[in-house]
């Protein structure tokens, strides 16, 4: 069946890199947006740790403040006991006074083993506040350091896009259409992709008796010449069938669906023995022809 005769091209009254450049600044501001929202994410997550750490370290200190007050009124009772026992001592004659002396001596070395017992809790317990208070600034400096770098990367990106969207080229289709710009590679197709314009589908075909669906199309490669760069295939797009014969790598090979002002374009990067490698742009709204 022959090629479907391409709508006459109308003239042009403007440049085609403007919607295009203007696609950039939005897909630019879009990115910006996103990125201020999950920097504004990250600081409420710094606020809400913040939070989280400050209510452990109260704990610990009422933790701390409640166990003084036990250990004091223990403390208070030991004393309590043994000036009980120093009074029956002194009452108390002969072996019996020796007997108290004792206990009292034995009271005292429990309470000096108290204090000391208590004075080394406190300690470890103050310990523990000022390693939570610790850990809780370095978390916050940890994130600090993360949207720092969060920052210089959405920085180095929009750079690098910027610089492989002015490295693309825009050139005329098999059917003599302007096409949009053409991707050699997998970075500049990645840029493509950012500028959100066209739908893209990566393919691999390998010479063959049956037709690979891509997209919303069959493809079929029917011959390679790798000297030349040059390929065959066959296209079946709305049950039409069209052969596009000795086509050069890099140079959109273009053709229409039903209902569509705008082509479909295979651009195919890499020809070798008996396979090709490109992708398929399709425009991602339809408008119908008139």
């Amino acid at each position: 069946m022959s090629e479907q005769a391409p709508p006459a091209v109308q003239p042009r009254k403007s440049s085609p890199l403007i919607p295009i450049l203007f696609g950039v600044v939005l897909a630019l501001a879009v990115a910006n947006a996103i990125t201020f929202v999950w920097l504004d994410g990250l600081k409420h997550e710094m606020a809400t740790m913040r939070q989280s750490m400050l209510a452990e370290v109260t704990k610990v200190r009422e933790t701390a403040t409640l166990s003084t007050s036990s250990n004091r009124q223990h403390l208070i009772d030991l004393r309590e006991e043994m000036a009980k026992a120093r009074a029956q001592a002194a009452a108390a004659a002969g072996q019996a006074r020796k007997d108290a002396l004792k206990h009292a001596d034995q009271l005292a070395q429990q309470l000096q083993e108290e204090q000391a017992k208590q004075q080394a809790q406190v300690a470890s317990q103050l310990g523990e506040v000022k390693d939570a208070a610790n850990t809780a600034n370095s978390k916050i400096a940890d994130v600090s350091t993360d949207v720092g770098n969060v920052k210089t990367e959405v920085a180095s990106t929009k750079s690098e896009l910027d610089k492989t969207i002015s490295e693309l080229k825009s050139v005329r289709g098999d059917l003599g259409v302007q096409s949009g710009l053409i991707a050699t590679n997998g970075k500049e197709l990645a840029a493509l992709r950012a500028l959100g314009e066209r739908n893209y589908y990566e393919f691999k075909l390998a010479k063959s008796k049956q037709f690979q669906k891509v997209g919303n199309v069959s493809i079929q490669l029917t011959k390679t010449d790798p000297k030349k760069n040059k390929y065959t295939l066959l296209v079946i797009a709305d049950d039409k069938r069209v052969e596009k014969k000795d086509k050069n790598t890099n140079e959109p090979v273009q053709f229409y669906v039903a209902g569509a002002r705008q082509p479909l374009e295979i651009v195919v990067n890499d020809v070798g023995k008996d396979q090709i490698a490109g992708y398929l742009s399709a425009p991602k709204v339809m408008q119908a022809r008139n």
